[in-house]
């Protein structure tokens, strides 16, 4: 007799074979050597090689500065197309959302030629370019899930922080922005750890002055450098786990609420 537990067998099944095998062939070759014995050369080499902590420090502050940007230029725009008075119809929101219809690497190509149209070019300015170009690119994964928290604000607290005599800015401080927590935490996680390990984007803009920790990754493989490259990946891959352990109870908080 069907059973709705069976349901779940084709999710465990790619579970499996697509995200834990995976994962633990990473971990296989981290902690191994070439003739796959266990060896912690890798780790060795990774925490004695300067290059490579550079480059890890280097990713950081550029996905800090990237997330940064983008919650600075994606709040004020969400807000903006959260308010129904301006945004009736969904078309503006649909307009910000529409670049990632796009192919990615076309989408890089073009805008950096368009900087190189007004001067801004990697040979001259690889940072500068850079910046601008995971701006552009992950500006859209900050708007769209601030967007979709401030859709459900509370509209009343607002109104009623207002009628006890709140000024505009303790509204939105004290009000809106512990509402739009979820929104924020959401915000950062699509753009602080794809930043880092994004490799097409710093090589397009910086002509390959710039290199993140995703480019160091693909050189350890491309080189053939399998135990090194899967212990970096593996640092990739706790570094993801603190993020998501670190904001799990923001999110739980915000699937309550949606429940409510």
């Amino acid at each position: 007799m069907f059973q709705r537990k069976y349901l779940c067998i084709p999710y465990a099944l790619f579970l499996i074979l697509f995200i834990i095998v995976p994962i633990l062939i990473i971990v296989v070759y981290a902690f191994t050597d070439e003739n796959m014995h266990i060896s912690f050369n890798a780790l060795v080499n990774f925490f004695t090689t300067l290059s490579k902590l550079n480059v890890l420090f280097v990713s950081l502050f550029i996905a800090l500065q990237t997330t940064l940007i983008c919650l600075i230029i994606g709040y004020p725009l969400a807000f903006f197309l959260a308010d129904k008075k301006v945004n009736k119809n969904a078309v503006l929101i649909t307009l910000f959302i529409a670049p990632m219809w796009i192919n990615f690497v076309l989408r890089t190509m073009a805008t950096r030629d368009l900087l190189s149209m007004f001067g801004i070019d990697g040979g001259k300015y690889p940072y500068l370019a850079t910046s601008i170009g995971m701006v552009q690119n992950y500006l859209p994964f900050v708007i769209l899930p601030l967007y979709t928290t401030m859709l459900k604000i509370d509209k009343s607290q607002v109104e009623a922080a207002q009628d006890l005599g709140a000024n505009p800015f303790q509204v939105f401080v004290k009000n809106i922005i512990p509402q739009t927590v979820p929104g924020i935490v959401s915000a950062c996680l699509m753009t602080f750890m794809p930043t880092m390990s994004s490799y097409v984007i710093s090589d397009t803009f910086s002509e390959g002055k710039i290199t993140l920790f995703g480019n160091f990754i693909n050189l350890e493989f491309m080189n053939g450098l399998w135990n090194d490259g899967s212990f970096m990946a593996l640092i990739m891959l706790i570094l993801i786990g603190i993020s998501m352990f670190a904001t799990r109870n923001v999110q739980k908080e915000d699937t309550r609420g949606t429940q409510l």
